[in-house]
């Protein structure tokens, strides 16, 4: 089981990285008079991710058939980390991305990290701050904003 999954990876890891190559050709992946050109890093991106995806269908096929892909005990905190990521992106739409930040930090840090109450709310509430600070006042990114940045005025 876990040779098949490590080659529909590959699979599908080739796929992207052909398909990042082939377009970067098309806008010209060379250099340019006045420095790269549009499709310069996505190429050898692209170039670096098919090298990587030959590695691992060699490494999965000399491997074998033999255990299982994943165990419960293997699975379990993948979930963990997961579900409460599944569960900001979908409140970032709600209640927009610094309080979703918010409640995901804190949640996570109670949750899988055991911190103590003073550093959950110091960190989950001075990133989200300190991330506002810099895209929406200093490079002047908007995010998506929810409820409460309304409420203040942004």
């Amino acid at each position: 089981m876990t040779r098949t999954a490590d080659l529909v990876t590959a699979a599908l890891l080739l796929l992207i990285g052909l398909i990042a190559v082939f377009d970067s050709l098309r806008l010209g992946a060379g250099w340019g008079s006045d420095g790269p050109k549009s499709g310069f890093f996505p190429f050898w991106l692209g170039t670096l991710l098919l090298a990587v995806t030959v590695a691992i269908a060699v490494q999965a096929w000399r491997r074998g058939p033999g255990k299982p892909f994943v165990t419960r005990e293997q699975l379990r905190p993948v979930m963990q980390v997961l579900w409460p990521a599944v569960a900001m992106v979908a409140l970032t739409a709600v209640i927009g991305l610094y309080v979703a930040a918010a409640l995901y930090l804190a949640f996570y840090m109670r949750w899988v990290g055991r911190h103590r109450w003073l550093t959950v709310v110091l960190i989950s509430v001075g990133i989200p701050v300190v991330t506002f600070l810099v895209f929406e006042q200093w490079f002047l990114v908007p995010m998506p904003k929810g409820p409460v940045e309304a409420w203040l005025g942004y």
